[in-house]
């Protein structure tokens, strides 16, 4: 029940502290930089002036940020879209900003109001609604990552059962003369390797790997076991598990997969090698 409660304080010291930082670098900017001449003040009455910037600026971020937004949502608990804008706040923080700065020089550090001190007042109330618009964009770009991340974590897992229960499933291989058969699991199958008329499926039996020899070709094996996504072409000769293979290994002319528990290579040519490459 306190989820929720905790989260909203959570986000609220997140984006008080963000508008904190903005006012304080706002507040550090008129201070070095100077923009307005207020020479009229020693330098403590300067800093409480200068802070007045930052405190403006605060408070209007705030006000339009949290409060408003607030107050609003409050009234209309019903109503799950945004209640103003990240434009249309950003857009009213830069105008009333821009004319409190005007006022609070023209009346609190009598600075005379020209067109190039409005500018540069604009220029710097411009600052916190790039700074807001950059981080609500940011912040949209994490959650859009995270909700897509759940979805890839839910699919994946979809796929990994579907996977099981295929792989737990049994697969007969006929000859073609329909004289021969061989009944496997499909995730006992280690590889299949044609010999002249014959394919060679080697399995799992145990610990051990077992080899038997029925007479089809390699190609009506592969359309057979095409709906197993565990099985990679790696050789006109050779179709393998990917479960078994332990590496992928390679010397100046050739390639070769080594097979777990089994001693001899399996080769790799240079037409299924970039796919090879890339499953596993």
């Amino acid at each position: 029940m306190n989820k929720k409660p905790n989260q909203f304080v959570q986000l609220l010291n997140k984006e008080i502290r963000l508008l904190l930082s903005i006012s304080f670098g706002i507040f550090l900017f008129i201070l070095f930089f100077q923009p307005f001449a207020i020479e009229k003040f020693d330098f403590n009455n300067r800093l409480l002036f200068v802070g007045g910037f930052g405190a403006i600026d605060f408070l209007l971020m705030f006000l339009f940020r949290v409060v408003l937004p607030w107050m609003i949502q409050k009234n209309n608990q019903d109503d799950k879209e945004p209640v103003l804008t990240s434009y249309l706040s950003g857009f009213i923080i830069l105008i009333l900003c821009s004319v409190a700065f005007t006022f609070y020089l023209r009346y609190v550090g009598s600075v005379s109001i020209s067109f190039y001190v409005v500018f540069k007042i604009v220029l710097i109330c411009l600052v916190p609604p790039l700074i807001l618009k950059l981080y609500d964009v940011n912040k949209e770009l994490i959650q859009q990552n995270e909700s897509l991340i759940s979805e890839r974590k839910v699919i994946q897992k979809q796929i990994e059962k579907y996977e099981e229960d295929n792989l737990n499933k049994s697969i007969e291989f006929i000859s073609e003369t329909n004289t021969e058969n061989l009944t496997l699991i499909i995730s006992e199958v280690v590889f299949f390797q044609s010999a002249d008329n014959y394919v060679e499926i080697a399995y799992m039996d145990g610990d051990k790997i077992k080899k038997e020899l029925i007479r089809n070709t390699l190609k009506n094996i592969e359309l057979q076991i095409k709906q197993y996504s565990n099985f990679i072409r790696c050789h006109r000769t050779c179709i393998a598990n990917m479960h078994y293979i332990e590496k992928l290994n390679q010397d100046y002319s050739s390639h070769w997969i080594t097979i777990k528990g089994y001693p001899e290579k399996i080769p790799v040519s240079r037409q299924y090698l970039l796919k090879l490459k890339e499953a596993l």
